[in-house]
């Protein structure tokens, strides 16, 4: 097998076993389980957590002492042991403790495997701006088949999600040992210093100005693509309470709905190149903010009828959003860094993403969402305006009773019942997209140089 051939194969597995239970974990945790949507955010927030240290201390250990592909492989096998564990959860505390250490294994595995997908592409001279988004469009394929096989098996409020992830890990983990070797470059001098030794010298990017603010905007980018995953099949299901909607198309196949956004990735990963190549690096990130008003802003008025267009369009407004930050992003650090710190920059570029962003983007929308998005409802009339139907619907009224409510005689609810308040919370992001685009433009610069791109084919 050719090395593209097998790097298609890892790609396509390294996204499969996130993406079968990464979207509809939320039906999972409040669909089936019941649980309080406060300690969701938590869950994205393990990511988060992971981040903020696992995808450095990996990048540090492979360039340091530890062929990249077979720490790649371990870090699989142990994720796979810890998703077969998840599924036997049965509170949300133990959820969230294990769901982090299965972030532990899974986080620094995205770092480490654009870092070995390039140290293989330079071993056989290929072209790397060529010949990687092909590769990596695998992975986007991966996750859509996985988020495929959850919805169609019945398994998106179910924990065999977790189960079909665990059985992609293993086999991932096991492939890796097969795959091309990574030797740590162990470019240390003999009188190192200890920063030099454990490899933070990546830090030191932090003291370069437009290093520092690359990974400034990545930390911000990284709140908005949580938002997102948290977020968005939630919001589609929630439809199912608008009795107009409760019978439409996107109730019953929201996950699928969701996908399209990971189709819309296959398409402009593969646009990268020319991208790059024609605008640069500054001008495809800044491309990549603005596009994230417009997924979010279109979600704001999109609905499963007359909205639907909408809704699609935001989801393929998605892979522009997603594709053109992290993937010209890691282009960016590969070609602004030093051979021997190169995948500890990856890393840190991982944690400032799915890291510090991942953190600070799920506690603030929860606790904003809480605070300011959710409404409450006392009674039939209240809800029904809301609804968008009339106070004797008897759909609505089975909402409520499944809430654990029940109805006066004149209509009054024994508990309020709570619903989000989505247009306005999707207004809210966009206009937090917005800002951080507007700065970006401003504060960025960084002179498109056609070499520049050239120069990371070698």
């Amino acid at each position: 097998m050719g090395i593209k051939n097998r790097l298609i194969l890892m790609s396509f597995l390294q996204f499969f076993v996130w993406g079968a239970w990464l979207i509809t974990i939320g039906n999972y945790w409040f669909g089936t389980k019941a649980w309080e949507g406060t300690q969701f955010g938590l869950v994205f927030g393990t990511m988060g957590i992971a981040s903020l240290f696992m995808p450095t201390l990996t990048g540090i250990i492979a360039d340091r002492w530890i062929n990249a592909e077979k720490l790649y492989g371990a870090l699989h096998i142990l994720y796979a042991v810890v998703l077969f564990g998840i599924a036997q959860v049965t509170t949300p505390d133990t959820f969230i403790i294990v769901m982090l250490l299965a972030m532990c294994c899974y986080m620094p595995t995205i770092a480490l495997s654009n870092s070995i997908s390039y140290t293989s592409l330079k071993l056989n001279n290929k072209n790397i701006v060529k010949d990687f988004p092909p590769i990596r469009v695998w992975g986007t394929i991966g996750f859509i088949v996985a988020m495929w096989i959850t919805n169609l098996s019945g398994s998106k409020a179910t924990e065999y999600q977790f189960y079909i992830a665990g059985v992609g890990a293993l086999i991932l983990g096991i492939y890796a040992f097969t795959l091309p070797k990574c030797e740590p470059q162990r470019l240390i001098k003999e009188n190192a210093t200890w920063i030099e030794t454990f490899g933070l010298e990546s830090f030191k990017l932090f003291a370069n100005y437009k290093m520092a603010l690359f990974f400034v905007f990545s930390m911000f980018l990284g709140g908005a693509l949580q938002l997102t995953n948290a977020y968005g099949d939630v919001f589609l299901d929630e439809f199912k309470h608008f009795p107009k909607y409760a019978d439409s198309f996107v109730i019953q196949y929201s996950t699928i709905i969701m996908s399209i956004s990971q189709v819309s990735e296959t398409l402009f990963i593969l646009a990268i190149p020319f991208f790059l190549r024609r605008f640069g690096i500054k001008q495809v990130m800044l491309i990549s903010m603005l596009a994230w008003v417009l997924r979010f802003g279109l979600f704001a008025f999109g609905d499963p009828i007359n909205g639907l267009w909408m809704i699609i369009l935001s989801c393929i407004v998605y892979g522009m959003a997603f594709d053109f930050f992290n993937i010209s992003g890691s282009l960016f650090v590969e070609s602004n860094t030093d051979s021997k710190i190169r995948s500890s920059a990856q890393g840190l570029f991982m944690m400032m993403t799915n890291g510090v962003g991942a953190v600070l983007g799920s506690l603030t929308s929860g606790w904003a969402i809480d605070r300011f998005f959710t409404k409450s409802f006392a009674n039939t009339t209240e809800l029904a305006g809301f609804l968008q139907t009339d106070a004797s619907n008897e759909k609505m009224a089975e909402f409520v009773k499944s809430q654990g409510n029940s109805i006066s005689a004149d209509g009054i609810f024994s508990n309020p019942v709570l619903m989000k308040d989505w247009h306005t919370i999707w207004l809210s992001f966009a206009l937090y997209a917005l800002v951080i685009a507007i700065a970006f433009a401003v504060l960025f610069k960084h002179k498109h140089d056609p070499k520049e791109i050239e120069n990371l084919s070698h």
